[in-house]
Order: C-alpha cells, then sequence, then structure tokens
C-alpha cells in the first residue's frame, strides 16, 4: 500500500493488489499471460474453467426461469390473462431498468395477445413506485391486472388498495426488500420470496426471466417458438441496459445477459433502439460496450424521466414506429443537454455550499444540502459529483412550497438505507440501496435531518473512510504491456460493479519530454514515459492544469488504464492516466 504524495492529488491512496498466490498455475493451467491471470484472480476467477467461462460467455448457462422464485406463477397468470383479454397494466419505474423492464414485458404479453398498456409515474410529481393516486386512476380506467416493474416491494399500502379496488397486483423487483412484503397475488423478486441463484438481478432482468418462463409457457412448455426466440434476443438487449444502467454487480449470469444484449444491440431491428443509437453517434460502430451504455445511452434515457417525463423512453421501445421512434430519440437528446447544463450549474452552488457550510472539513463527515433553486431530476447525479470531489455521503434536497424531494450517493462502510432508517424520525419517507437512495420531508424538517444525517455519519466513518483510494489491480514494467496483453484484458468487458476495469500501475519510468497540453482549452496532458528500451505514450483528461506540476517529476509511476490507439493501420499501446506518484 502507497500513498500518494503528488500535489495533483495529495490525498490519494493508492491500493496495489498483492501478487496473487496463485496466478502463476492459473496462468500456465489457462495458457493465459500472467498479468492477465492476476487480474481475474483479483476477480474471484480461480480455474481454467472459470477462465474460459469467464472471457468466452455461454448463452446456455443463463439460469432457467423457474429458478427466480414465482416467475413461472407470474408468467403462468400473465399468459391466462392475456387469452382471456384482461386489461393489463404495467406500471414501470422511470429510470432505464425501469424502462427497459417495461418494454420486455409490453413486447412479450403484446405476442400473446394481451389487450396491455403501461403507466410510468412522473418522477417529479409523483415520486418512486407505486402511489395511491395513481393506483385508484388505474382502477378507475378499468384495469384488471397491475403489473409493477423495478418497483413496488415496499408499496404495503398501495398493495391493500389495490386489492381493495378489485384489481390483481403482480409484484416485480429488485430493490431491498423490508421485514414485510406487500400483500400481492404474484411477488417476483430475488431475494424476498425465496432464494434465487442470482440475487443481484436488476429490473429488467426480472423481466426478462418472467418473459422467458411465459415464451416456454406459450410454446407449450419446452422449447421456445420461434417468434418467441426474435423476441428474446431483443428483451436480452433491453435487459444488459438495464443491468449496466442500474450498476448491479456485472458478474455471472448478469455478466452473459450484458455479453449478449451487447452484442444483439447491433442487429436489433426494434425501431426505438436503432433511431437511439443514430442520434447518439453511435450507429456505424462495430460493436458496443458497458461505456457505450453508461455514459451514452442510458444519460439520454435517464435524461428526458429527469427534466420531463418517461414514458416517452417506453414509447420510444414499444408504440413507435421508425419516424415516431426518431422524433422521440431526437427530444431525448436534447432534453440531455438540458440536463448537463442544469447540472453544472447546480454542481457550481453545491460546491460553494459545502465550503460555505464548513461541511468540507475534517470535522464533518456528511453533507446534506437544500435549495428551492435546484431540479429535483437532477440533484441525484449533483449528490455524486459531491461524493467524487469531497469523499463524503451526500444528500441533496430539491424545495418548493414547503417540501423537500431529496437524492443521496454514499461512499464504503456507510450504507444509505440503514442510516434513513435510523433517520425515518425526520422523513416523511424513504427508501433505495446502500450506495443510493431517495427522501422525501417537509422543509422544516431539513435541519433535523441534517443533525441525524451527520452524526449518522460521525459515529459510523473514520478519517480513512473519507481518504479517497486508486484500487490498482497490479504493478507492471512497461515492456510487459503488449497489445495482445491489452486485447485480452479487453476480453474481459462488459466492465461494471462486480468486475471494474482493470487498473495498473508501472514500476517507475521517465518522462521523456515535457507534456504537452492538448484539447479544448487545454484541458488535458499527453506525454510519454520510458522505461529502458520500451516506450508508451499517455493521455491524463483533465489534468491540463497540472503540467508545470507533472514536469517536476522527471521519475515516476503512473496509474492506468491500459488502452489500443488504432491510426493509420497501426496500432498501439497507450496509457490512459487515473493518478501519478514521484518515484
Amino acid at each position: 500500500m502507497n500513498s500518494a504524495t503528488s500535489s495533483r492529488h495529495a490525498e490519494r491512496q493508492w491500493v496495489i493488489a498483492a501478487p496473487h498466490p496463485e496466478r502463476e498455475q492459473l496462468a500456465q493451467a489457462a495458457g493465459i499471460p500472467l498479468p492477465l491471470a492476476q487480474l481475474l484472480l483479483n476477480r474471484g476467477v480461480q480455474t481454467a474453467a472459470d477462465v474460459r467461462a469467464f472471457l468466452v460467455p455461454d448463452f446456455k448457462a443463463l439460469l432457467p426461469p423457474e429458478e427466480l422464485p414465482n416467475a413461472l406463477a407470474a408468467a403462468r397468470r400473465l399468459l391466462a390473462a392475456s387469452r382471456e383479454k384482461q386489461k393489463i397494466i404495467i406500471y414501470g419505474d422511470y429510470d432505464v431498468d425501469g424502462v427497459t423492464g417495461t418494454a420486455i414485458l409490453w413486447h412479450t404479453l403484446k405476442l400473446a395477445g394481451a389487450d396491455v398498456g403501461f403507466y410510468i409515474p412522473s418522477r417529479l410529481e409523483e415520486g418512486y413506485g407505486l402511489n395511491a393516486d395513481a393506483v385508484a386512476k388505474l382502477a378507475a380506467d378499468g384495469t384488471q391486472i397491475l403489473v409493477t416493474v423495478d418497483c413496488g416491494i415496499t408499496a404495503l399500502e398501495e398493495a391493500r388498495q389495490a386489492r381493495a379496488l378489485g384489481m390483481e397486483l403482480i409484484i416485480t423487483d429488485h430493490h431491498q426488500p423490508r421485514a414485510k412484503i406487500p400483500d400481492a397475488a404474484v411477488t417476483v423478486h430475488p431475494t424476498a420470496c425465496g432464494t434465487s441463484a442470482n440475487p443481484d438481478l436488476s429490473g429488467a432482468g426480472v423481466a426478462l426471466k418472467i418473459a422467458w418462463a411465459l415464451a416456454k409457457e406459450a410454446s407449450g412448455g419446452g422449447r421456445v417458438a420461434a417468434l418467441y426466440r426474435d423476441l428474446l434476443l431483443d428483451a436480452t438487449t433491453f435487459a444488459a441496459l438495464g443491468l449496466i444502467a442500474d450498476v448491479v454487480p456485472l458478474t455471472g449470469e448478469n455478466r452473459i445477459i450484458a455479453s449478449f444484449g451487447l452484442r444483439h444491440l447491433k442487429q436489433s431491428r426494434n425501431p426505438g433502439l436503432r433511431a437511439l443509437l443514430e442520434v447518439s453517434g453511435l450507429t456505424n460502430k462495430r460493436s458496443y460496450d458497458d461505456y457505450d451504455v453508461g455514459f451514452v445511452l442510458a444519460p439520454r434515457l435517464n435524461a428526458v424521466g429527469r427534466m420531463g417525463h418517461a414514458r416517452l423512453a417506453v414509447e420510444l421501445f414499444t408504440r413507435a414506429d421508425a419516424p415516431r421512434a426518431l422524433e422521440i430519440a431526437t427530444t431525448l437528446d436534447a432534453e440531455n443537454r438540458r440536463r448537463q447544463e442544469v447540472e453544472r450549474q447546480i454542481v457550481r452552488e453545491a460546491e460553494a455550499l459545502v465550503v460555505e457550510k464548513g461541511f468540507h472539513r475534517e470535522s464533518c463527515r456528511g453533507i446534506v444540502l437544500a435549495s428551492p433553486a435546484w431540479h429535483p431530476g437532477v440533484i441525484g447525479i449533483v449528490a455524486a459529483r459531491l461524493v467524487e470531489r469531497f469523499r463524503r455521503p451526500t444528500i441533496l434536497i430539491a424545495l418548493e412550497d414547503g417540501r423537500g424531494q431529496g437524492s443521496g450517493r454514499s461512499v464504503r462502510h456507510f450504507p444509505l438505507h440503514e442510516v434513513l432508517e435510523r433517520c425515518q424520525q425526520q422523513l416523511e419517507s424513504y427508501g433505495g440501496h446502500a450506495m443510493a437512495a431517495g427522501v422525501r420531508l417537509r422543509a422544516e424538517q431539513v435541519a433535523g435531518f441534517t443533525a441525524a444525517f451527520q452524526a449518522e455519519a460521525a459515529r459510523r466513518l473514520t478519517p480513512a473512510d473519507l481518504r479517497p483510494q486508486v484500487q490498482l489491480d497490479d504493478e507492471l514494467p512497461l515492456c510487459d504491456l503488449t497489445a495482445e496483453l491489452v486485447e485480452q484484458i479487453h476480453q474481459m468487458a462488459p466492465f461494471g460493479t462486480g468486475n471494474p476495469r482493470p487498473r495498473l500501475a508501472t514500476t517507475a519510468v521517465e518522462l521523456v519530454d515535457a507534456p504537452r497540453v492538448v484539447g479544448m482549452n487545454g484541458a488535458h496532458l499527453q506525454f510519454t514515459v520510458r522505461q529502458e528500451n520500451a516506450y508508451r505514450k499517455a493521455i491524463a483528461f483533465g489534468a491540463g492544469p497540472q503540467a508545470e506540476e507533472l514536469t517536476q517529476h522527471r521519475r515516476l509511476r503512473v496509474a492506468f488504464e491500459p488502452l489500443i490507439n488504432e491510426w493509420n493501420g497501426q496500432r498501439k499501446v497507450e496509457l490512459k492516466v487515473i493518478d501519478w506518484q514521484p518515484a
């Protein structure tokens, strides 16, 4: 373990994984380079068979839908309702996971002949999950079966309301259940109703399993009929988008779904997917990866829910023909640009408030900020930015008409869902995961909630928890960083939670010449490092202001992600710089 002393990130601590005692054995057994064996062992891949399964995911290794508790029961009930022409409404969440899960079930039920529609609550007006007004409205509109997607597992009162109004409720969700689950006709959840071999499915992943089970039942219980096979290929792509965007672990079965879903994205005939790729500038890519989803497609899908209404995103993937899909996708793209502008403004204001209130000082270990000027659809993203900068769990609250809607992000050792339970006397409602959560409260509760939240942070977090760390997989000389090795490392994609993008450290290298400032407004640094006869170019994004500081260190160590740059038919290994230290 080494501490960075560079003024660029004076507090960053490098944590380099120790050489794994079994890496030579695994490298030999699997026929892979030693550094790749280290990377895989760091991710729990321990045998040659595991290596093959990880690097070449097998679609046949997907767990049958029957292994997801109650998936088959939900499929059978929905298939029967489809044949009986009962009115089915899919009630989906407004994020990417909910949107894609809703699209999966809508297409499946349509193919089964169902009378099916969808309802997506407004993030700004209704908030997350089932709400009483929507349940009453849907019942009045003649809904007979209400199916939740990516929500509902904590909706105790709403479930009772739905039953009292004569609706049959089917809950499909993956969020953290509480001690008691709602009284629904069927509840499909990876952990709430029994043990699943994959407890980490997202909402769209749960929808995929139900769609698969329904396809099997509709095909006579055995081999899935051809028309359903085509549908399930697109459903796998939708599930991949939901899995990656929802930041669930991309390991085991989730890795298989994500890998095959990304692979099929290029072949999908869904007008909405094709229009979204077009407006995102991705149409001509040969293949797609987790970056394309997480940083290009997902922000556009989420933006319309944050700034307007996510039903447009569901329409994009369901009812829209090609012209309408392009129209919607263009709207999503414009909303994403507007979201970015609003986000930048709130970030500036929030960062200034943190300093003004002294929340950045060592004596304060949690951040709670509120403002009537903030857009409630964007504060979650801004909270993540503040966590990244100040390394403290953060809740931002948008105030309007005496009420507040908040969104939070956390750090290690500070599970938000547990913390909010301890603070619930200062809240009207709350929900979420360990690392992300939402709250609702009255304006007069903000001060009390801030005090309670910061008290929990002081009790649970140490100064070490607030110190930013750079987690690195291995340390290696430049000569080991070959194009062949980097190509094999890229086979580990898609990357995400549970399978982070590999990060490495060099041993001591020399700065060949002065770094060049590149990019708009000199935002980035480009330089070359040498170690004996090995030379590698490096790019440090966002490090332009540190050019002079870097020049002072002729010998240094570099933390980086390995890249292959293709130019004029040549393929060269480069370093995407994360951090550096004087050697």
